[in-house]
């Protein structure tokens, strides 16, 4: 008998089906045990005698007959909560072992390194895939909405010979005898892919070999880059991203309802225009409010940017903001300076709720003033040597952003960890499973 799927039993009432999926929870009562049954596309309460012994997570192939519940055992909960399944068979197809902690819950009261040790389990309670349905949907969004505007995506390489964005947070690889390292940005393969296509985007995974632990840093993450030329302004980077935003969220309103109730969560307020002001009126507006004076600081801290989007909500009305106009030095050779002060850059970071998001802006396409940089950034031109032939052929103006999936998740959700936006988070202290315990005594 061909398997029917749970979210398809709603139509199939009198129809004797097969189901295949795992036991969520048991209930015995003697001779009648209940077992809820999952897969993919739902839960659905079965009812037989006589069955099996099973445990729960076992997966299991039921073939019995769809009926209707009586009214007062209707669950209004589930979708298919008017009906259940009145089992003929159980087949055991893998018995599960015994699980280390109830799974049977809505949600799992468990602190989050016990969650990341059992994740293959772990990531099977309703509530914790969730987040990663969001996460496929912003995904996809990314994707569509950038299709739409002509961009073709391609897919970067994470192994780099050399470092020309500087700093010293990369990882070191071993390379057939030579040095080589692991990519902490696409920046340079889009820029130069700007040339033959014009529109390009990739979803990439990049690594950042930063000493932290915080509840927003990851050593692997996810980015979603997009680049494009024949701009004429900085500004028609900040109109593309927050296209790609709006649509992303417009997306996640439509498809992910379910999953948002589960986190009671709201996408974020966005007025009219995302607000965009300069780094040092940022600055300002975090002295006026506070009284701390960071006015002459080159960044903002995580304090400033949780206060500018205080800010930007309470005045503007929108929970995402623009900050532009960082310092030139401070950015990477290839930034944009303003010719009306070309201390600060074109460039910019996109905040939400309190976290930076994005980072992008306006690049140099004129090949003398990027071997200028080089010179004055300190930098190689043979670290360079591809991205260097596309400008000296030529390129347009051009800019672009990129996302950062994980913290996107994490605060459409409202999550207290980015950990948790990560499938298979890695940091100082986990790869897969925690690495002290993997340390020899």
């Amino acid at each position: 008998m061909q398997r029917t799927l749970v979210g398809e039993t709603v139509n199939k009432v009198a129809e004797t089906v097969r189901l295949e999926g795992w036991v969520d929870t048991i209930r015995d009562h003697g001779k009648i045990t209940f077992i809820d049954l999952k897969d993919r596309t739902g839960i659905i309460q079965c009812v037989g005698v006589n069955l099996p012994k099973v445990s729960p997570e076992s997966v299991v192939a039921i073939i019995g007959t769809i009926a209707k519940r009586p009214e007062k055992l209707i669950n209004q909960e589930l979708e298919t909560g008017q009906i259940e399944v009145q089992i003929e068979k159980l087949e055991i197809i893998s018995l599960a072992g015994e699980l280390p902690f109830d799974m049977g819950q809505k949600e799992l009261n468990l602190d989050l390194p016990t969650l990341l040790d059992y994740r293959a389990l772990t990531l099977r309670n309703a509530k914790q895939a969730a987040i990663f349905k969001v996460q496929a949907v912003v995904v996809e969004a990314f994707r569509q909405a950038l299709i739409k505007k002509d961009f073709m995506e391609f897919q970067a390489p994470s192994i780099i010979s050399a470092v020309p964005e500087g700093g010293a947070e990369v990882f070191k690889v071993g390379y057939f005898g030579y040095s080589a390292y692991l990519s902490q940005s696409p920046q340079l393969y889009k820029s130069l892919l700007v040339s033959p296509f014009e529109r390009v985007f990739s979803v990439n995974h990049i690594f950042r070999a930063e000493p932290s632990v915080t509840t927003r840093h990851l050593t692997e993450a996810t980015s979603l880059d997009a680049e494009f030329g024949f701009i004429d302004s900085w500004k028609d980077v900040l109109e593309m991203e927050e296209y790609v935003i709006r649509f992303i969220f417009s997306e996640v309103e439509k498809k992910c309802d379910k999953e948002l109730k589960m986190y009671d969560a709201t996408l974020p307020k966005l007025s009219q225009k995302i607000p965009v002001i300069k780094l040092r009126e940022a600055q300002q507006i975090i002295f006026e409010r506070t009284g701390r004076d960071v006015r002459d600081e080159k960044d903002l801290s995580p304090e400033d940017e949780r206060e500018i989007c205080r800010w930007a909500s309470e005045e503007k009305g929108s929970e995402l903001i623009f900050i532009s106009h960082f310092l030139t030095k401070k950015k990477p050779f290839y930034v944009y300076p303003d010719p009306e002060d070309p201390t600060y850059a074109f460039s910019v970071d996109l905040l939400g709720r309190g976290v930076e998001w994005s980072s992008g802006g306006q690049r140099l396409n004129d090949y003398n003033s990027i071997l200028n940089n080089l010179k004055e950034w300190g930098l190689k031109e043979k670290d360079v040597e591809l991205y260097l032939q596309s400008f000296k052929f030529g390129t347009p103006p051009l800019g672009g952003f990129a996302l950062g999936l994980e913290r996107i998740t994490m605060h459409i959700l409202k999550l207290s960890n980015i950990r948790e936006a990560s499938l298979f988070p890695r940091d100082l202290e986990r790869i897969d499973t925690r690495l002290s315990a993997n340390k020899t005594p």
